[in-house]
């Protein structure tokens, strides 16, 4: 297919939060025609609360898409709205610091939520549901994907959103000739649930807990185990995740034919943490029925694009939830894409050329954000080498640790992808 002079054809695979959030941007633009394919028979997402980071949330504006997330998002109340976390010993939730987002404070929203939100403004005809791609061809003039349908779509680019176990990194990996990547089990085990907030305030009102507790983002830190806590749905419910690691080997593996996924009971949750203190376990026996979640991630990859074919999102850079990043690491992905393919130069460019200097730029941030995700779980449960228990570094360290990560310039981004590009800066 020949990229003509007025239209790019861009095929997306996968329907999450990148996914949606990249062909709603594109399909603004009279000069790409966007379609997006997603496996299952409509939109969803799993998971409960997600984070946001300063770096994220812009990446949301600059996607146009600002508004529905500011209808559906939380935010810290005054007088602590600039908190991200405070960070507590969870043996007694005596307090270590806290980190502080300067207007921004620990932005999250409820997964399904903030899809369904971005998925309403699609419009009709966009997303094609019942598609699960199987295979990718590709040459000098398109790219082809197939279907278990036995259909096929073919297109100038083709986008991989479809998370991390996506059918179409194997494509690209192949075609850059180097190893396939599969998902890793990284040791640690997340327990899940929701708490109707007043039920949470009266129970710790009963325990003796201040209730400040339930205001405020809160990260419980012990040796090996840590908890989060943060509001959704409005603050009428309180996201909680336990973690616990188990370090007794140094490949850890997970059963092939075990779900990732599966229902916990509250004792088994509630035994990983016999020894915490009354913050911590008020909080537990407050959810009756956890999922326990096995965090999965994905090596750093040598590459995100072959050809006419890239990957955003976790099929690119799956990563452990410990800076609350990945989500916001997807977003920054499309938020470049966006901004590139929208501008009509593109159409007197090599379409693979776009793709290119896209892995350039962005590749090297999302590793780094991968791999810092792995080093704050540590940090988290004392196994910082340079740091371990030493609880005034340990808030030093957190006070300034992710200031990097919020604070960093997407317009640069921009400007280093046209300059390398060789596109006149717009006006």
């Amino acid at each position: 297919m020949q990229t003509s002079q007025s239209t790019l054809h861009i095929g997306i695979v996968g329907g999450g939060i990148a996914g949606v959030a990249l062909a709603l941007d594109l399909c603004r633009h009279t000069h790409l025609s966007v379609q997006l394919f997603e496996s299952a028979p409509a939109f969803g997402e799993v998971g409960a609360g997600v984070s946001f980071g300063a770096n994220a949330v812009r990446a949301i504006a600059g996607l146009g898409i600002a508004e529905p997330y500011r209808q559906i998002a939380d935010r810290t109340l005054d007088p602590w709205q600039d908190i991200w976390f405070e960070w507590r010993r969870g043996e007694d939730a005596g307090y270590l610091g806290a980190s502080l987002a300067e207007g921004v404070g620990q932005s999250s929203v409820h997964r399904a939520d903030f899809l369904d939100a971005l998925a309403s403004q699609l419009p009709e005809g966009i997303a094609q549901f019942g598609k699960r791609a199987v295979s990718v061809e590709q040459d000098a003039e398109q790219a082809r994907v197939l279907f278990t349908d036995g259909s096929e779509h073919r297109c100038d680019l083709l986008i991989a959103a479809d998370g991390i176990k996506s059918s179409i990194r194997d494509h690209v990996l192949q075609g850059l000739g180097q190893p396939l990547a599969a998902p890793r089990f990284s040791g640690t085990c997340a327990y899940r649930g929701m708490i109707d907030s007043q039920q949470l305030r009266a129970a710790y009102r009963a325990r003796g807990v201040d209730e400040h507790l339930v205001d405020v983002p809160q990260m419980y830190l012990g040796l090996d185990a840590h908890i989060l806590t943060f509001p959704v749905k409005q603050g009428r419910l309180i996201n909680v995740v336990a973690f616990i690691s188990d370090r007794s080997r140094p490949d850890p593996s997970w059963p092939s034919d075990s779900p990732w996924v599966r229902n916990a009971s509250q004792e088994e949750m509630l035994a990983a943490f016999t020894d915490w203190g009354d913050a911590a376990r008020v909080l537990l026996e407050c959810i009756p029925a956890p999922t326990l979640w096995a965090l999965h991630e994905l090596e750093e990859l040598p590459g995100y694009v072959h050809g006419r074919v890239g990957l955003i999102g976790d099929a690119a850079h799956a990563m452990l939830p410990h800076q609350g990043a990945g989500a916001g690491q997807g977003l920054e992905d499309a938020w470049l894409l966006a901004r590139l393919l929208a501008d009509p130069q593109v159409l007197t460019s090599r379409p693979q050329a776009v793709l290119e200097v896209y892995d350039a730029i962005r590749r090297p941030r999302a590793c780094r954000v991968q791999r810092t995700s792995w080093e704050a779980g540590e940090l988290y449960e004392l196994r910082d080498p340079a740091v371990a228990d030493d609880e005034q570094l340990l808030g030093e360290t957190l006070a300034e640790r992710f200031d990097w990560l919020w604070d960093h310039d997407l317009q640069s981004d921009l400007q280093e992808a046209r300059e390398q590009l060789g596109w006149k800066v717009l006006v």
